[in-house]
């Protein structure tokens, strides 16, 4: 059973008239595919973020009509990112639906990341990075706190943040990460908390097995979920990989099936 959904850039960076229909049409053709391979395929929605009504609406008929299972969206809208408030009532659409939210790379408009080209921008380091900076936006933006029940998947083992799990608390834990109060209120819980239960890390496209053991140790077996990144990666390379790393049955199980499975992608 594979996941399918509109590679990058998507249309979160169009003008949210044509962004709507371009999704609209992006979301029917896909019906149509999983329709001829049911016991294959399913599917995750496209939206136009900057319609957000519309965005709301779409994603609401992609999960109830057209039975997708989640919305892959971009770490970037061209302009934006989906921490802004104008966004959040597609947010809380997916948490009413309880369906996850993928955020996939896509490429950085942070200017600095474009000075050396993809060898910097790309999926070496600007990908991740901004990605990992859209998730911890998210975060400190208080939407958590606000759609508790909110699931968000990460790639390539949750872009490093599972690393990280000490740093970013540690500025809290010393009483000074509170954001102004006029831009986003003082967080109820731990940035770490949230990072183990709010988001879920794909394998895809990462074949480091000290990226492997640091994700499992820090955020359990039961928050990661395989992925391929196909077909910018080898499925064959990923199941090779993953086949190699330290498991037990019940483990491994869990990875392939268990977690997936919780969040829908299973029939």
């Amino acid at each position: 059973m594979a996941v399918l959904s509109l590679a990058a850039p998507g249309t979160e960076a169009f003008e949210p008239d044509l962004g709507s229909k371009v999704a609209r049409a992006t979301n029917n053709e896909l019906a149509e595919a999983l329709a001829r391979h049911p016991d294959r395929y399913l599917g995750y929605a496209t939206l136009a973020p900057k319609d957000a009504e519309g965005a709301r609406k779409e994603l609401e008929r992609c999960v109830k009509e057209l039975g997708f299972r989640g919305w892959n969206t971009h770490s970037n809208f061209g302009d934006s990112y989906l921490d802004e408030k104008r966004y959040w009532p597609v947010l809380a659409k997916a948490e009413e639906l309880g369906v996850p939210v993928y955020l996939h790379p896509t490429w950085p408009i942070i200017k600095e990341f474009q000075t050396y080209g993809s060898a910097l921008s790309g999926p070496t380091y600007g990908f991740g990075a901004e990605t990992a900076l859209v998730a911890m936006r998210l975060l400190t933006a208080g939407v958590f706190d606000a759609f508790p029940k909110l699931q968000i998947i990460l790639g390539h083992y949750a872009e490093g943040l599972p690393f990280m799990l000490d740093r970013v608390d540690r500025h809290h834990l010393q009483g000074r990460g509170h954001p102004d109060p006029g831009v986003a209120p003082t967080l109820k819980r731990l940035p770490s908390d949230y990072l183990r239960e709010n988001f879920l890390a794909a394998t895809s496209g990462n074949y480091s097995p000290h990226a492997f053991a640091c994700t499992k140790a820090a955020l359990g077996i039961g928050r990661m979920v395989m992925g391929s990144d196909y077909p910018f990666e080898d499925m064959d390379g990923c199941i090779r990989f993953l086949d190699d790393q330290p498991m037990s049955d019940t483990e491994r199980e869990q990875m392939y099936a268990g977690t997936a499975t919780a969040i829908g992608m299973a029939l």
